[in-house]
């Protein structure tokens, strides 16, 4: 587009060029018609008629009077010429004639110059190598600029269908930086919004599938309580009517529906929190809030078991670098053991606290303890027949806060099970390395120039 208007311009431009050429042209040889007319008004003398041409440049005949120049005008344009009392201009091969009449006496004289096509043209032909190569200049810009603006579009283009493909395949962090043309601008903001649309929602479906899954737990709990109250299934030791088999299968069966179900529910809540924290990354949440919300379930479960519990330091806004989800699943499991592994009527207490740059939160009880707590933490081993899935969530989420778990001795009497979390509000320690320099760098300046005084003396 750029080169045709460029066309459109510069053609018309050499044509004004050209034909202001062929104008100086042809009043150059008016100028030299003009010398020899000026000679005929005083004389008509063959010698001195040639010295005028001669003086003008050449290429002059004069019609009617001998000068022994070549005349080059047909006889027609000759007579054309006499019988008007304008000059007029004759195309030839090679150039252009001016025929101009002078009267001469009772006579009328043409003056005949030539003009060459040399001469005519004057420097046309590298103007227009001039304005060919201005021409030539656009177009390299044109394709230039032309070739970076659709460069950026076909980089954006693909930019845009790679992050679609990348959402396709469930990559919900898949994002484009909005580039290009403002149409494809306009669609990478629409991409963004979308994906960030999208990803809000399956986070909440998650999360409502998690919620969901951690409110059939004490329900279950209650269920799995009372089915352990319930006398024994064992058929394989002594003589049964007919009556009490079923009843002690029934029981069996019940027991076995209610450790499925408990399975499956902590495989739901750990598959759930996975994908949450997969797809959102690493997070922070608020550790007191969680062990307030947690504990608003677990409360009504120790209520129907006349469990005395308490809450202690939850009262405070403790930031700790673990995604909310991970953190409820971890502090569900350590309270869900309590539960499973006490009696009835055992109490229990849940603590936060901060200690020596980490958070702790704590769940003690009053139950009989864990007598191996290193194989309780080892995964997949309880010292309880279980599979120990509790404690290894909660192991795998402090790790991930650069933290530890730890079984010990608490003052309720039972386990008391700690979770470690970095204190991301802690400050950090600056531990000096070099003994002696360390300790002098530790000591006020007073005391260091005091102990230098006492040196001196």
């Amino acid at each position: 587009m750029t080169t045709i208007v460029a066309l459109v311009f510069l053609i018309p431009l050499g044509i004004a060029v050209q034909r202001d050429n062929r104008d100086d042209a042809l009043a150059g040889a008016a100028r030299r018609s003009g010398i020899v007319a000026g000679a005929l008004a005083v004389t008509t003398d063959t010698s001195r008629l040639n010295t005028a041409i001669d003086a003008a440049g050449g290429d002059i005949h004069v019609h009617g009077i001998e000068t022994g120049t070549k005349s080059r005008a047909a006889g027609v344009d000759i007579e054309r010429a006499s019988a008007g009392t304008e000059p007029i201009v004759v195309e030839i091969d090679g150039g252009a004639l001016r025929l101009e009449p002078v009267k001469v006496g009772d006579r009328i004289a043409v003056i005949e110059v030539f003009v060459s096509d040399a001469a005519l043209r004057g420097g046309s032909g590298r103007t227009w190598l001039i304005l060919f190569g201005i021409a030539l200049a656009l177009v390299i810009v044109t394709v230039i600029v032309v070739d970076r603006i659709a460069g950026r579009a076909v980089t954006a283009a693909r930019t845009l269908a790679k992050a679609a493909v990348g959402l396709g395949d469930g990559d919900l962090n898949s994002r484009v930086r909005p580039s290009g043309p403002r149409e494809l601008a306009e669609a990478g903001l629409a991409f963004n919004r979308m994906a960030e649309r999208l990803s809000v929602t399956r986070t909440d479906e998650f999360e409502l599938v998690a919620d969901l899954s951690h409110r059939l737990r004490t329900p279950l709990t209650v269920l799995r309580l009372d089915a352990d109250a319930l006398d024994s299934d064992d058929t394989s030791i002594g003589s049964f009517s007919e009556a009490e088999l079923d009843r002690r299968r029934t029981i069996r069966r019940i027991r076995q529906a209610i450790v499925t179900l408990e399975g499956e529910i902590d495989v739901l809540i750990k598959t759930t929190r996975k994908t949450i924290s997969q797809d959102a990354g690493p997070g922070s949440c608020d550790a007191s809030e969680v062990v307030r919300e947690r504990m608003v379930f677990w409360s009504q479960l120790a209520d129907d078991q006349n469990r005395p519990h308490r809450v202690v330091g939850a009262h405070t806004r403790i930031q700790v670098p673990v995604p909310r989800a991970e953190l409820a699943a971890a502090l569900d499991a350590v309270i869900g053991n309590v539960f499973r592994y006490t009696p009835q009527s055992t109490a229990f207490e849940v603590a936060i606290s901060r200690r020596d740059g980490y958070v702790a939160v704590r769940v003690d009880d009053a139950g009989p303890g864990i007598a191996n707590p290193e194989r309780a933490l080892r995964r997949g081993a309880s010292d309880r027949g279980s599979t120990g899935l509790g404690l290894d969530i909660a192991k795998r989420v402090t790790l991930t806060a650069h933290g530890s778990v730890s079984i010990d001795r608490a003052q309720l009497g039972g386990a008391s099970v700690v979770m470690l979390l970095r204190d991301p509000d802690a400050p950090e320690k600056q531990v000096s390395r070099f003994g002696l320099v360390g300790r002098l760098a530790r000591e006020p300046v007073a005391r260091r120039r005091q102990k230098r005084r006492s040196d001196d003396d």
